[in-house]
């Protein structure tokens, strides 16, 4: 580049260049390679382009892959088979616990950004006695600092014991990746002790974290309980009840799954009409006070098990399906809601073994 660019200009035009570039550029000159290494240039940067990220266990040497969808009119034709870092292939059955900034949360315990081929080992502490324990872990990044956190709970699964136990119910821990050290949450606002958190139904939207989980009190001699939504801000580190409409609160549990479709929280009801089995999809609205039914997904005839795995930016739905018919295997799909056609993906893993996660390259770990 041309030494009559003024530098300020050089830095702008740096932003728009896409991750593989700026690798390679930042060993062209000791300037560049301080700009682009920069707290501020990371934090700044935003890849223009939005993905899909998919990852499965393949059926022939059972290893898991991941391949990288670009979400627009394109797809699913432009796809790119990503290398795994070799201290995420050391894992084995690891499960993502989350996606956020271009970043990977993986258990136990990594993160990793598959764009620029880097991977951090995390030390989990004080595991706790899982007889008695049970923890869960939550993944994203702060929206000021731009520092990933992972968050990690644990408390009493022995609800109808507690006497027996003489510690407090709750222990919150936050790891933030600029200090490498575990430490108490800013506040100490915990949830309350009769909350049951669902730590497989969790999603992460501009730096707050959700979970899906039950309050489950004592009345009338017995229990009682609700769905609701608890949330994690990663700037102020608070803990805060959502409430969920009555026909979402006040049915099983297992029925229900969050995701994030665009910059949106969503609630999956699985239901069943006229024999069908449909997903009515429920969106968050602004206030946190109200949901509006956004659509219902209609499952084809010919799949007899399905599973709702994510959502493209336009809305259509990826599902892991597996169909009646014993020659077809398992595989991922995007499904048409209105016309309830669906349409392979080309990604044949093992059974209900794929995660897919909407995507945007970042430079976070450089």
């Amino acid at each position: 580049m041309s030494d009559n660019i003024p530098f300020e200009i050089q830095a702008e035009i740096f932003k728009r260049l896409p991750v593989i570039s700026l690798i390679q550029i930042r060993s062209v000159c000791k300037a560049w390679k301080f700009l682009i290494d920069s707290d501020d240039f990371i934090k700044n940067y935003s890849g223009q382009m939005q993905y899909l990220l998919a990852r499965y266990k393949d059926n022939v040497d059972f290893q898991e892959k991941y391949v990288l969808f670009d979400d627009n009119h394109t797809f699913p034709q432009n796809r790119v088979s990503l290398n795994t870092h070799h201290m995420v292939n050391m894992l084995r059955n690891s499960y993502i616990i989350g996606s956020s900034h271009g970043l990977l949360c993986l258990y136990e315990l990594f993160l990793w950004n598959p764009c620029i081929r880097k991977a951090v080992a995390v030390d989990v502490p004080n595991v706790a006695d899982r007889r008695i324990y049970e923890t869960g872990l939550g993944f994203g990044v702060c929206r000021e600092t731009n520092d990933p956190k992972i968050v990690k709970i644990t408390h009493i699964n022995m609800w109808g014991h507690r006497e027996s136990v003489t510690c407090i119910p709750w222990q919150v821990e936050v790891f933030t990746l600029s200090t490498g050290a575990w430490r108490s949450p800013y506040t100490s606002n915990l949830p309350r002790n009769s909350i049951e958190f669902d730590y497989d139904n969790t999603v992460v939207i501009d730096g707050m974290l959700y979970w899906l989980a039950t309050n489950r009190i004592t009345a009338d001699g017995g229990f009682q309980s609700y769905n609701l939504l608890i949330s994690f801000d990663m700037t102020s580190e608070e803990f805060r009840e959502v409430n969920l409409p009555d026909s979402l609160a006040h049915q099983s549990i297992s029925g229900l799954t969050i995701y994030k479709l665009r910059e949106s929280l969503v609630v999956l009801e699985r239901d069943v009409e006229a024999n069908d089995l449909v997903f009515p999809v429920w969106t968050m609205e602004d206030d946190l006070k109200s949901f509006t039914k956004l659509f219902t997904i209609n499952i084809p005839d010919n799949v007899s098990e399905v599973c709702v795995m994510g959502f493209r930016k336009t809305g259509e739905p990826i599902i892991d399906s597996l169909p009646r018919y014993p020659e077809w295997t398992g595989s991922l799909a995007v499904s048409e809601p209105c016309s309830k056609s669906i349409s392979s993906l080309g990604i044949n893993g093992r059974d209900f073994s794929h995660y897919v996660y909407s995507y945007i390259k970042s430079l976070l770990l450089l």
